[in-house]
């Protein structure tokens, strides 16, 4: 059984190496994409975005145009002597936004990194923000 999904293996893998080579050249150096959880309470949405190892000295929060956008950009390090084995992950510079669409008041918006993870808390503004209301199928 081993045989067999070795073969298929090397079959591809020559393939999967040319297809990561030119994915590295394309994305390797450029943003990448970190995961969110997004949290809704009676009073605010909760972004938790997860990054751990970040210096949060280059993390920035910003809100313009009713769009709240996260980035990060490390600081250039050209004398990097780290050498990986292997390397799934990096800490490289990454960008997210969020369209807030009126429903956030801007000027109470906290954020806070801890424990790897950027929490920021976007209170409601309770002038657009509508509870559901269930209507009736006849």
């Amino acid at each position: 059984m081993n045989s067999f999904f070795e073969a298929k293996g090397r079959r591809f893998g020559a393939h999967h190496r040319r297809f990561a080579r030119h994915a590295h050249e394309m994305f390797g150096h450029g943003f990448r994409r970190v995961p969110v959880n997004i949290e809704e309470t009676e009073e605010s949405f909760i972004i938790y975005l997860y990054a751990p190892a970040l210096s949060k000295e280059h993390l920035k929060v910003v809100t313009k145009d009713d769009v709240l956008t996260i980035s990060y950009t490390p600081q250039e390090d050209s004398e990097s002597t780290e050498k990986f084995n292997r390397r799934e992950y990096s800490n490289g510079a990454f960008e997210r936004a969020f369209a807030l669409n009126g429903k956030v008041l801007h000027e109470n918006i906290s954020a806070g990194y801890a424990d790897g993870i950027l929490k920021v808390t976007l209170p409601k503004n309770p002038e657009t923000n509508i509870p559901a209301k269930d209507i009736a199928v006849n």
